[in-house]
């Protein structure tokens, strides 16, 4: 995959949509950036951060994604395959649902993904070396560019959903005692029922975790 590099970016995320809405790149491609200053966080908003953190988009074909992924859990896709590949560096991290990296109880990343016609483009921040935006940080001096590199070697052997949903579903009993934000509202995840399609059963409702 063609890996784009920058020195600083407003947002990966929405650099790389941009560029893929006008057609001047094309999937499969990726965008880093060694600092970024409007970083697309979930609900609108930001994911600030200096040199050292990991900020990353990549845009990918639906049509290359594996049959049997629940395109609206694209999102817990891409985040366990970055978990998997952070593992080799700290056996702490974990992933909270839908797409939050956790060290211990404290968040130190997160996914955005968003859909382009027949594209899907998945923005990437991780605080590696820096506490940002009021979370925690790995404390490592991984290079942003070999974690992307790992990341995009494991993402482009495409396992299936069934193999990363059968890890996950484990993973999953760690984040019933925290909360989310459903319909600006903040539920509790204690009683949760996930289902196969990596949506959840709350208060009756069934919630998936594109956004």
């Amino acid at each position: 995959m063609e890996i784009l590099s920058f020195d600083t970016l407003a947002s990966t995320q929405d650099y790389l949509c941009e560029q893929i809405e006008q057609q001047k790149v094309h999937p499969p491609i990726a965008v880093i950036a060694a600092e970024q200053y409007a970083g697309v966080g979930s609900r609108n908003n930001t994911w600030l951060g200096g040199e050292g953190n990991f900020f990353a988009s990549f845009a990918l074909d639906i049509k290359k994604l594996p049959s049997d992924l629940p395109l609206a859990s694209a999102s817990i896709y891409f985040s366990f395959i970055m978990k998997q590949a952070l593992l080799e560096y700290d056996e702490n991290i974990w992933l909270k649902w839908p797409n939050d990296f956790y060290l211990h109880d404290k968040k130190v990343g997160g996914t955005i993904t968003k859909k382009i016609n027949h594209t899907l483009v998945c923005g990437i921040g991780i605080n590696l070396k820096n506490t940002q935006n009021g979370y925690s940080a790995l404390g490592c001096a991984l290079s942003p560019k070999k974690l992307l590199e790992s990341y995009l070697f494991r993402l482009e052997k495409f396992p299936t959903w069934k193999h990363i949903f059968s890890e996950y579903e484990i993973e999953f009993e760690l984040s019933r005692k925290f909360s989310v934000h459903i319909e600006n509202y903040q539920t509790s995840l204690r009683d949760a029922l996930l289902c196969g399609d990596g949506s959840l059963i709350l208060g009756g409702k069934k919630v998936f975790s594109l956004r």
